[in-house]
């Protein structure tokens, strides 16, 4: 019985994440989905990003319920010591949380609910264009840190460092279709996840050495 708790909960693990790269993609993409749904897809994105927050849960509870129910053969850990892994998951959720929530509040009601009549945000998103994945998808791998287990560990970053990048290309052809030359001026001036280091900066620095 135990055995069959374990596969089903690394099973329901594997789906909702699926599910959840499905809705969340389906949500950042407003413009393209008017173009069949019209003015009504702004609205079903809003609510495909609470059935992908949804899902978010679902995988934070799955990742925890491993510390009680892991798959025997791929129980990896990390460290003897349960700490070392809820140290290191600290460390990544503490800053994660401080950039993603900046994001949210500088994002307004679009964080939740997309609009048509959003403008381009300011604070943060000055510096990067994507603070909120910034903050947020490292805390999947901060869990399965938390865990203890190398396995979880391997498996949320694979899904990090594959569905960011596509996640991000869909978000911002949707953006470029919203804002025209405004966000391709805003891609050229500013990187996706990590700020552009200033030219006074650089070359203060290479004045030093």
């Amino acid at each position: 019985m135990r055995t069959l708790i374990e596969w089903i909960n690394f099973i329901s693990l594997l789906i909702s994440t699926l599910l959840f790269c499905y809705f969340y993609t389906l949500s950042v993409q407003p413009m393209k989905r008017e173009e069949k749904r019209g003015v009504r897809a702004w609205k079903e994105c809003g609510i495909f990003r609470g059935i992908a927050g949804f899902l978010e849960f679902i995988i934070v509870i799955n990742l925890i319920l491993w510390i009680w129910f892991p798959i025997s053969i791929l129980n990896w850990l990390i460290n003897p010591n349960i700490w070392v892994g809820i140290i290191i998951c600290a460390a990544i959720i503490v800053p994660g949380l401080v950039i993603m929530l900046k994001g949210v509040k500088d994002a307004g009601k679009e964080t939740a609910q997309p609009s048509r009549d959003t403008v381009m945000y300011g604070g943060i998103y000055r510096f990067i264009r994507h603070p909120q994945s910034l903050g947020e998808f490292p805390i999947f791998v901060a869990i399965a840190f938390a865990t203890n287990s190398w396995f979880l560990v391997i498996v949320m970053t694979i899904f990090v460092v594959v569905y960011v990048p596509i996640m991000i290309h869909y978000e911002e052809a949707d953006l470029t279709r919203r804002f025209g030359d405004a966000y391709r001026k805003y891609q050229k001036n500013t990187r996706a996840l990590f700020p552009k280091l200033s030219k006074r900066y650089i070359i203060k620095k290479k004045k030093n050495k």
